[in-house]
C-alpha cells in the first residue's frame, strides 16, 4: 500500500498532535496542588481571641459587649464541659456492651485479632484526644 504526502503529513500532524495532547495533560498532572483537608490541631484560645476579635470588629461591639461575649463564651464552655463529663459514662456503656456482643459472636482465633483492633483503636484515640476541635463556646 502506497501512502501520499498528504496522508503521510496527516499522520505526522496527528502524532504531534496527541503529543501536545499528551503533555498538556502530563503537565497539569505533575504540577497539580494537593490539598490537604486535615489541619494540625488548634489552640483553641488562639481560635477564640480570632473569632472574638472578628465578632467585635464585624459587629462593631463595644467593651462592655466584648466582656459579656466572652462571659458568655466561658459559661457555655464549662456547660458543654460538664455535659461530656455526664455523657462519657453513659457512651463507655454502650461501647463496651457492643464490643461484648461483638466478642460473643466471633471465632476464638477471630477474637484475639479483634482484640488487637481494639488495643490500635484505643492507642489511636489517645493520640487524637488533643487534637479535637474546641467545641461550642470555644
Amino acid at each position: 500500500m502506497k501512502l501520499t504526502k498528504t496522508t503521510i503529513a496527516l499522520y505526522i500532524g496527528l502524532v504531534f498532535a496527541s503529543g501536545i495532547v499528551l503533555g498538556v495533560f502530563g503537565d497539569r498532572l505533575y504540577t497539580a496542588s494537593t490539598v490537604n483537608a486535615k489541619q494540625g490541631p488548634k489552640n483553641p484560645e488562639e481560635f477564640r481571641k480570632k473569632m472574638v476579635a472578628e465578632w467585635q470588629t464585624r459587629l462593631s461591639l463595644s467593651e462592655d459587649q466584648v466582656v459579656k461575649l466572652n462571659i458568655i463564651l466561658d459559661d457555655t464552655r464549662s456547660q458543654f464541659h460538664e455535659a461530656r463529663q455526664k455523657m462519657d459514662p453513659e457512651m463507655q456503656a454502650i461501647r463496651r456492651a457492643q464490643q461484648n456482643r461483638i466478642r460473643a459472636m466471633l471465632k476464638p482465633e477471630q477474637r484475639e485479632e479483634y482484640e488487637k483492633m481494639l488495643v490500635e483503636r484505643e492507642k489511636r484515640d489517645k493520640e487524637n484526644r488533643g487534637r479535637r476541635g474546641p467545641g461550642p463556646g470555644f
